[in-house]
């Protein structure tokens, strides 16, 4: 199956769910039930090839060898194996296969769902400080009352959606067709979740945009490690694979910290997904504005990458003044705006030949007060390299233009280069898109970092202590496109000639009035 036609199965089997609850609710309903889905066809195919050494011709075989493995004399050697090689063991009659057929023998509970994904929870070792699996369905609610009023509502309403996803087998689908659908359907969810979505996910373009100028030089480095200290579902981390060398895309060490528990865990299915080794996954459910984090493991990173929530309010606490994140800069970012909170934070993060870009409100580039004290520090320390103005509308959560900040540390050079990349788009239906054509436009122009008309400019220090370090982009890239000139001659002309012909026209009219015996005229 071609993948968009995985796609459209997937998204399929959302339409099940789409008239009884918001896309931020069944989302995490079809979800979780792919990710089990996913783990139960694998687990299945490596029964058949631990006990036969070869492929099963269906899940149906598989499902029938591994319920009769486990009367057999070598069933506690299998359940090793599998528990040593995936982590857990899906005991036979809670396989997802094996559930699609208590549904369709009507024999079907939610609970044999319910323990189905517990076994999950609890397989493995620790790794990184919990179970890879730990709380990975805790918000994945079978009682709740979106699915039905009643519970043989619920396990109707959760039937459905599993008949929908039987026919698929995920291990005919490579982890990166497999984990492109997972993000093609976080995706869609987005679309209609409204200002939910900016919770959970960055548009693919912007991620992008973003990872290729934070990997640029480094992606050859072995054990490259990039942070997200708000990294949603992942997709913006996972991106960055696309743009590293094959042999050091295997290895990246992956860093993320996500305030909210059902997207920490939404992100962690999907890397997964994307085959990302477990050892490799270094992630935090928590309040990147609280306590710092990491601080025990590697705290320095070769790229930053952040999607923040736009002026969110926060503590301000004065005790973040002394705050190595912070105390640098004089100032707090103000209560009611927390940029440059998450700014500080994830620039204290990033080694000193690294890269970081940040996505954030254009008021960040000429408010005053103490937020205009934090951008004059960064401005008289060379730390802000670029400074890119993106289209509006091209956020699920929010219509307002936007900018990507990018950030060096111990520059020489406190120059920097604005590029105005507002008009970058291509405009479908209320929403704005940026192609491929577009992102490698501003890319090439970063890359260059010399003037370009009407585009990008590289101003000196000096020009933006002139301009009081506003750093609002008008102020350097002049886009005005002036009006054409007027032919006077022309237009009196043109005058002229529609008098002539307003007069050629009343005559007609009056004589056609004429003739009727009407005495009016024009």
């Amino acid at each position: 199956m071609a993948s968009q036609e995985l796609n459209q199965a997937l998204w399929n089997a959302a339409d099940v769910m789409r008239g009884s609850m918001s896309a931020d609710e069944y989302k995490n309903y079809l979800l979780g039930l792919v990710f089990y889905k996913y783990l139960s066809d694998r687990q299945l195919y490596a029964v058949v090839d631990n006990l036969e050494d070869r492929k099963p011709a269906s899940l149906d075989e598989a499902q029938d060898i591994y319920a009769a493995a486990k009367s057999g004399e070598d069933w506690e050697d299998l359940v090793g194996e599998l528990t040593e090689s995936y982590g857990f063991a899906i005991a036979p009659e809670y396989t997802f296969t094996a559930l699609y057929r208590e549904i369709n023998d009507h024999a079907f509970t939610t609970d044999h769902l319910r323990q189905a994904m517990r076994d999950i929870e609890q397989g493995g070792e620790a790794i990184n400080g919990h179970k890879p699996y730990e709380d990975l369905f805790e918000d994945f609610d079978i009682d709740s009352k979106s699915l039905g009023t009643t519970p043989a509502k619920r396990n109707d309403m959760l039937s459905s959606v599993m008949k929908e996803l039987a026919h698929l087998d995920f291990t005919k689908y490579g982890s990166d067709a497999l984990g492109d659908a997972y993000e093609y359907l976080i995706g869609q969810f987005a679309a209609g979740s409204g200002k939910k979505a900016g919770e959970f996910y960055t548009p693919q373009a912007v991620s992008t945009l973003i990872t290729r100028i934070v990997t640029e030089g480094r992606r050859s480095k072995p054990a490259f490690s990039i942070y997200d200290p708000c990294m949603g579902s992942g997709s913006l981390l996972l991106q960055a694979r696309n743009f590293m060398d094959e042999d050091v895309r295997k290895n990246i060490q992956f860093f993320g910290q996500e305030l909210s528990h059902t997207t920490y865990n939404l992100a962690r299915m999907n890397m997964i997904l994307h085959n990302v080794p477990f050892q490799y996954q270094h992630f935090r459910n928590g309040d990147t504005l609280g306590p710092d984090w990491p601080t025990e493991e590697l705290t320095n990173y070769d790229a930053v990458c952040m999607n923040p929530p736009y002026s969110q309010k926060w503590s301000a606490d004065k005790g973040f003044l002394t705050d190595p994140r912070f105390q640098h800069y004089e100032r707090l970012a103000p209560k009611s705006a927390a940029d440059f909170a998450f700014l500080l934070h994830g620039f204290y993060h990033l080694r000193t030949d690294g890269t970081m870009g940040i996505v954030l409100p254009h008021g960040v580039l000429f408010r005053g007060a103490a937020e205009g004290t934090i951008r004059q520090h960064l401005l008289e320390d060379g730390s802000i390299y670029a400074v890119i103005g993106l289209p509006a509308g091209i956020f699920f959560n929010t219509g307002i233009p936007t900018c990507v900040i990018i950030l060096k540390k111990e520059r020489e050079d406190r120059d920097m280069l604005f590029i105005d990349a507002s008009k970058e788009f291509r405009k479908d239906k209320a929403r704005n898109f940026m192609d491929p054509e577009h992102i490698d436009k501003i890319v090439q122009a970063y890359d260059k970092r010399q003037d370009i008309d009407k585009f990008a400019h590289l101003a000196s220090f000096d020009e933006i202590k002139e301009n009081d370090y506003n750093l609002n982009i008008p102020r350097y890239v002049d886009t005005f496109e002036p009006e054409p000139p007027v032919d006077l001659d022309t237009v009196f002309k043109e005058l002229a000639d529609l008098d002539k012909k307003e007069a050629d026209l009343n005559k007609k009219l009056n004589d056609t009035f004429a003739e009727l015996g009407l005495t009016w005229k024009l």
